[in-house]
């Protein structure tokens, strides 16, 4: 059996070494344990996923539908938002539907390489979701703490170039994560504590040496990971200090602008950190999997209403576009 050590760190446990790999046959396919096994919980589980689901999909193709007509909205702030509307529906889509297919039939399994390719777009969409978040906070900064060299700054060239970029960097991160998992084995047990294919319960089954991913991982991910997010702090303690020295209808114009940048901000990484930032010991698979939920589901189900809501360009844009509609139907 594997001993893991007294750290975690972006999702994996450190081990001492790795299992016995001379027993048993490689594993052709895992079963994802997902939330509960009760028969009784599952109907409503499925309801409650299978709305979430809907309401995050229907929330960002409208999203992503309004701001490609509306011309108030063709700016670099909506492009952004766009842009995180569709990794939104990616993000959504590469887990949900399987975990209610998997809640509604009594099979749970999925083929080794399903898997893996899960695991591949999961952290494709993820890392992007991450990197498109910290392009959004550049945004706001350079809105409010140099707003003369705005337009200039931040155009659609360089925001198209800057989302390029989060697409390149998540694919090849995702590419290099995938390919290390793929030369593991994988013998015995084949159950997943998880609804979806994820790196730490992936290496807890694993029979060979993970070190090498362990380090990839702490090197290579603490950049990715956490680099998006100390670029967000330090973006946003500048935003404080300029917004600081404006009046006081300017202060609230400033921070409404930034809320629901910051309320976004504050879900995605509260459940990551409440995940992968706590000692071993007191880790629990399933209060993982549900802080997992947070990230994976809620936060891209709710980006585009906290957005949305309190933003007057958006509602108009809405109201025009449904008006639009009830006039051609009459």
């Amino acid at each position: 059996m594997k001993t893991f050590g007294s750290c975690q760190l972006c999702g994996v446990f450190l081990s001492a070494g790795p299992k016995d790999c001379e027993n048993g046959t490689d594993i052709v396919e895992f079963v994802l344990l997902g939330f509960s096994t009760q028969p009784k919980e599952q109907p409503l589980l499925f309801l409650i996923f299978l709305l979430m689901y809907g309401a995050g999909l229907l929330g960002n193709i409208m999203m992503i539908i309004l701001i490609s007509l509306d011309a108030r909205l063709q700016t670099p702030m909506y492009f952004l938002l766009r842009s995180l509307s569709v990794v939104d529906v990616g993000f959504l889509s590469v887990t949900v539907p399987q975990m209610l297919a998997h809640i509604i039939s009594s099979s749970k399994t999925i083929p080794f390489y399903c898997c893996m390719a899960q695991f591949f777009f999961f952290y494709v969409f993820g890392v992007t979701d991450l990197l498109i978040v910290s392009v959004m906070a550049l945004d706001r900064y350079v809105a409010i703490c140099n707003p003369l060299h705005y337009t200039t700054v931040m155009n659609q060239k360089v925001c198209g170039h800057l989302v390029a970029g989060c697409w390149i960097v998540s694919t090849l991160h995702s590419m290099l994560h995938a390919s290390l998992l793929l030369r593991l084995s994988y013998r015995g047990d084949n159950h997943l504590f998880h609804y979806f294919c994820d790196h730490q319960p992936l290496l807890q089954l694993s029979c060979s040496d993970t070190s090498i991913n362990e380090a990839v991982i702490f090197f290579e991910g603490v950049i990715v990971v956490l680099g998006p997010f100390v670029l967000i702090i330090l973006t946003y303690v500048r935003i404080v200090v300029a917004v600081m020295k404006l009046s006081s209808s300017g202060r609230r114009k400033a921070f409404s602008t930034c809320g629901s940048h910051l309320t976004m901000v504050t879900f995605f990484y509260g459940a990551i950190i409440a995940v992968y930032f706590l000692p071993t010991s007191s880790y629990s698979s399933q209060r993982g999997a549900v802080f997992a939920v947070v990230y994976t589901v809620i936060t891209p189900m709710s980006n585009p209403y906290i957005y949305s809501l309190r933003n007057k360009d958006v509602k108009e844009a809405l109201w025009d576009l449904l008006g639009k509609r009830a006039f051609f139907q009459q």
